[in-house]
C-alpha cells in the first residue's frame, strides 16, 4: 500500500527525518531507507538501534506521529499515478485483489478508505497479523490464503526490495514499481518487470491476467 498505492512513503520519511533532527539525533536518509517496507516491530528494532536506544526511538516516534497527523489533516495520502485505473481494469476483468501491507491492518483500512480505494480489495492483510514481516513470505501467504488463491497463481505488485523478496519467497510472480529506492540488479532479474508507475502496467494486463 504505502509507496505503491498511496503516496505516503515520502511524507512518512520526511516526518521521521525532521523529528530526528529536532531531537538532536542523527538519522540519515540512507539509514532510514533500510527500514522502508518493514513492519512496525522490525522498524522499531532497527530505528532504535539507529537512534541510540528505545527511549530515543519513542521520542522521535511521538514527534513523527504528530507531524504525520498534521500532514494527513491538511493533505492526506493521495493515490499514486495509475492506482485507480489499474484497479478499475482488474475488477472489470474479474481479477480478485488483496492488500499485503507491512502497516497495521486497521491503519491500512483507514488509509485506503480515505483515498477511496478500499472497495477494490477482497481482503486486507497487515503486518501486525504475522509473526515475521517482509522479507519473509508470511504476509503474502496470509494474503493468498484469504483470497483462496494458490500463491503461484498470484501476481504481487511491490515498491520495495524487501517486499519483492517476501512475495518471491511465497512463490509469487512480482512486478516492482519503485518509490523511494530502486531494487538491485539481482532482485530486478528475479521479477517479472520493473515499471516507473502503475500506469505503465495497464498495457501489460492482458498478458499478465488474460482476456482481451
Amino acid at each position: 500500500m504505502d509507496g505503491l498505492l498511496l503516496d505516503s512513503e515520502r511524507p512518512i520519511r520526511d516526518a521521521w527525518l525532521r523529528a530526528a533532527r529536532e531531537a538532536g539525533t542523527a538519522l540519515s536518509e540512507t539509514a532510514y531507507l533500510t527500514v522502508v517496507g518493514a513492519n512496525e516491530a522490525d522498524s522499531k528494532t532497527a530505528l532504535s538501534a539507529l537512534l541510540g536506544g528505545e527511549a530515543a526511538y519513542r521520542r522521535v516516534q511521538t514527534r513523527a506521529d504528530a507531524l504525520l497527523r498534521a500532514h494527513e489533516a491538511q493533505a492526506g495520502y493521495a493515490a499514486k499515478a495509475g492506482a485507480g485505473a489499474i484497479l478499475e481494469l482488474l475488477v472489470a476483468r474479474g481479477v480478485i485483489c488483496g492488500v499485503a501491507s507491512s502497516t497495521r491492518r486497521p491503519e491500512v483500512h483507514r488509509r485506503l478508505d480515505a483515498a477511496g480505494l478500499r472497495g477494490y480489495f477482497r481482503s486486507i492483510s497487515g503486518g501486525d497479523e504475522v509473526a515475521r514481516g517482509k522479507p519473509h513470505p508470511d504476509l503474502y501467504l496470509l494474503a493468498a490464503g484469504r483470497l483462496q488463491v494458490p500463491p503461484a497463481a498470484c501476481l504481487a505488485f511491490e515498491d520495495t526490495e524487501r517486499g519483492a523478496h517476501s512475495a518471491l519467497a511465497a512463490g509469487m510472480a512480482v512486478v516492482i514499481v519503485p518509490d523511494l529506492k530502486r531494487p538491485g540488479p539481482a532482485t530486478q532479474a528475479a521479477c517479472l518487470g520493473v515499471l516507473d508507475s502503475l500506469a505503465d502496467a495497464l498495457p501489460h494486463c492482458a498478458g499478465w491476467f488474460g482476456g482481451e
